[in-house]
C-alpha cells in the first residue's frame, strides 16, 4: 500500500556522496524535528527528471524556504556517485538541494511507491512525486498517474498547495 497523507515515513538509510565516497544517511536525521520536502524521480539523467522535475526544485528553492522548508532532498533508486554526477550536472547540487540515493529501492518499495518498467530497463524504480514531510509525517503528497508526467510534483505545484 502506497504512503499517503498522515502517515509516518519508516526509518531508511540513504546513500550521498560525501568527501570521500559514499556515505549513509538515516532519513529519520534529516526529518526529526524538520520541515522537508522530499521528490522523487524515477532516474537519474532520464529526461523528465533532468528537464523538468529537478529544474522545477531548483527554481522554488527560496519559495519553499519562505515556507519554512529547512531542506529539499531529491530521491532516486541510484546509487550515490550517479546521484553526484547529476546533482552537478543539473545544478541541483549548486542549488543546494540534497540529492540522495535509494540503491536497492528499500525505502521506496517500504513506502509502496516503486514501479517496473523493463522495456525501458527500469526495474524497482520510484514512482515520481513530491511530498511535505513535517518531524517524519507526510503533510502534503502529490503523486503522478505516470512516471513520465511532471506536473502535481513539480515544485510550483507542490509550493501552491503550502
Amino acid at each position: 500500500m502506497a504512503i499517503s497523507k498522515g502517515d509516518t515515513l519508516p526509518d531508511a538509510t540513504l546513500l550521498a556522496m560525501g568527501e570521500n565516497g559514499p556515505e549513509q544517511v538515516a532519513l529519520s536525521d534529516k526529518l526529526k524535528g524538520r520541515k522537508v520536502v522530499i521528490f522523487a524521480v524515477p532516474g537519474a539523467f532520464t529526461p523528465t527528471c533532468s528537464v523538468a522535475h529537478v529544474p522545477s526544485f531548483v527554481r522554488t528553492k527560496d519559495q519553499f524556504a519562505e515556507k519554512g522548508v529547512d531542506e529539499i532532498i531529491c530521491l532516486s533508486v541510484n546509487d550515490a556517485f550517479v546521484m553526484d554526477a547529476w546533482g552537478k550536472s543539473t545544478g541541483a547540487s549548486e542549488a543546494g538541494i540534497t540529492l540522495l540515493g535509494d540503491p536497492e529501492s528499500a525505502f521506496t518499495s517500504a513506502i509502496g511507491m516503486d514501479f517496473t518498467a523493463p522495456p525501458a530497463g527500469l526495474i524497482k524504480r520510484s514512482k515520481r512525486y513530491a511530498m511535505v514531510v513535517e518531524d517524519g509525517t507526510v503533510t502534503l503528497l502529490h503523486a503522478e498517474a505516470s512516471p513520465g508526467e511532471c506536473e502535481i510534483s513539480a515544485g510550483e505545484s507542490l509550493l501552491a498547495e503550502m
